[in-house]
């Protein structure tokens, strides 16, 4: 109840008409379903190019991300150095701070780069936020493929990045796909930097758009909740159709063999 009824009454708000939000007493059930909240969005404001950023800059994150924590958690994984629980404990401790507080140098070092209000330079951002966690979860699934599997590929004269792409990443597919999914979902939410580093309407990301509806005298609720039901959308198909990935993958990187 606690995690389905707020989704259920976004849901039901965004069809309501404006006057009939604040009804009193409280419509459990909208007697009139009106999709005006919904045309108004993409009238008014441009959500359409909204979601086509979120989407671009998520999928280019999540992915460069992934592939980048594949190559540093096979490291971690395959091989034995001096500061090797160093670099761990580093990844782990990045995840202990909260990304707000790192906004003003990365600001400024946008800011040097040219990259403020660029897509590219969030993406490079989300980029390094996401490969700590993405590295450390890899880690432990590569700690589970047997290395049975790689010698045999490297006796038949596979090099190392051969046998890790061809071998490897296919036995670990549930893993990867796992990881790409939180990565992609880290970004899709994530509101401080982009809030930050986006100023224009053209490059703006959907948390932004909905920050915007939030203002000093007022707040848009009807037309937050249709745009928070399409911010849903994109999230729950992704698990929906990847979900059997998730929980191999999961489940696979829990235990080690």
């Amino acid at each position: 109840m606690i995690t389905l009824f707020p989704l259920y009454w976004i849901t039901i708000t965004s069809f309501k008409t404006p006057g009939a939000i604040f009804s009193y007493p409280l419509a459990y059930w909208p007697e009139e379903f009106s999709l005006e909240n919904y045309i108004g969005l993409f009238q008014k404001a441009q959500f359409g190019t909204y979601i086509l950023n979120s989407l671009t800059v998520s999928t280019a994150a999540a992915a460069v991300a992934t592939l980048i924590a594949m190559l540093s958690g096979y490291v971690l994984a395959r091989f034995e150095f001096r500061s090797k629980s160093a670099v761990l404990l580093a990844f782990l401790v990045t995840q202990m701070i909260p990304s707000f507080i790192a906004l003003g140098p990365l600001y400024l070092l946008m800011v040097q780069l040219g990259l403020v209000d660029q897509k590219l330079g969030l993406v490079l951002i989300y980029i390094a936020v996401c490969i700590p966690v993405s590295t450390v979860m890899l880690r432990g699934f590569f700690a589970n493929v047997p290395d049975a599997l790689e010698e045999a590929a490297l006796i038949d004269g596979c090099s190392r990045l051969t046998a890790l792409f061809r071998v490897i990443a296919p036995v670990m597919k549930p893993g990867i796909i796992a990881a790409f999914i939180f990565n992609f979902v880290n970004c899709w939410n994530e509101l401080f930097l982009s809030v930050t580093l986006m100023n224009s309407d053209e490059n703006r990301t959907i948390p932004t758009a909905l920050n915007a509806f939030i203002t000093s005298f007022n707040i848009e609720w009807a037309s937050m909740a249709a745009a928070a039901v399409l911010t849903i959308l994109p999230t729950m198909v992704l698990f929906a159709f990847a979900s059997r990935y998730i929980v191999q993958g999961l489940t696979a990187g829990a235990v080690k063999g």
